[in-house]
């Protein structure tokens, strides 16, 4: 199944519509300039990784009934220059779309191209868990963020509160112990939400698993600790998930990776990711003259 049929198509006209009013006041002075006139525009590529986001811009283009025409598919790894699309419609309109797209393939594609990085690291060297992203996303900027992970082939992670329970340590302080708040949290959430503890030590993990939380996660352990922990887990509680996060990037994510592990979190994927820059230009088949006659 295609990836993009995750999405819903009204959130995505919503998310497009409020993007473009955000970056279009009341008049736009410079769609005054360019008019109606139909013209074709080509979007390059500029910096290697995975093309990502397509959904999103296509979500904008049809607010402006712009057509676009891909030249390439979403999660190709690709190598610059590359054109990756061309698109048609009223100039004054195209123009209105290029910042708002090209912000979102930059960042979607920086996301899925830094996530996949990572996922092809751990694979490399034989790993079998999973790696996911986390919630620290950009305010707003969530669904694209988590669907650039989703582009990758990793765990997206929780998307929201409401998806799944994770019991900080202010949450415990507040509860009075980890089994009291796994207790409480079991009795309003029900059977179907599953319940993970954030632990800071062995003692904690050991509590969380005889609490039947769901997922105990060893919270910026060192990668020795993490392993030693998450053995010690898996001979008493073989059915526990034990998942490894804090401070982990791509330059330490292979010391995390043993087989007592079953899920690598790193927030760097979702919050330190290199953007890749992309252009829209009118495209190079079209004559000098009739580009010309574009901006009249």
């Amino acid at each position: 199944m295609p990836v993009d049929h995750i999405l819903h198509p009204l959130r995505l006209q919503t998310m497009a519509r409020e993007w473009l009013l955000e970056d279009s006041g009341t008049f736009d002075y410079g769609g005054g300039v360019v008019g109606d006139r139909r013209c074709e525009f080509t979007i390059y590529q500029k910096t290697r990784g995975l093309l990502a986001g397509i959904p999103f811009a296509n979500a904008v283009f049809q607010e402006l009934s712009v057509r676009p025409m891909w030249l390439r598919k979403e999660g190709e790894l690709l190598d610059p220059i590359c054109e990756v699309a061309r698109v048609s419609g009223p100039a004054r309109n195209l123009l209105l779309a290029e910042r708002v797209v090209l912000n979102i393939l930059s960042r979607c594609s920086g996301v899925a191209t830094a996530a996949g990085r990572m996922r092809e690291m751990v694979e490399n060297a034989g790993w079998c868990g999973r790696i996911a992203g986390s919630r620290k996303t950009t305010p707003g900027f969530r669904a694209v963020e988590k669907y650039g992970l989703h582009v990758a082939g990793i765990d997206p992670h929780r998307y929201d509160l409401s998806s799944m329970v994770m019991l900080k340590d202010n949450h415990v302080t507040i509860a009075g112990s980890i089994e009291q708040a796994v207790k409480d949290t079991r009795d309003r959430c029900g059977f179907a939400l599953k319940i993970e503890v954030e632990c800071r030590s062995l003692l904690e993990a050991m509590e969380a698993c005889q609490a039947n939380c769901d997922i105990v996660m060893l919270d910026n352990f060192d990668p020795e600790a993490c392993k030693q922990t998450a053995l010690t887990l898996k001979l008493q509680f073989p059915s526990v998930v034990v998942e490894a996060s804090g401070g982990i990037t791509e330059n330490n994510v292979l010391q995390y990776a043993n087989p007592w592990v079953d899920i690598i979190s790193s927030s760097s994927i979702v919050q330190g990711y290199p953007t890749l820059d992309f252009s829209m230009k009118v495209t190079p088949t079209v004559s000098i003259a009739h580009s010309l006659d574009c901006l009249d």
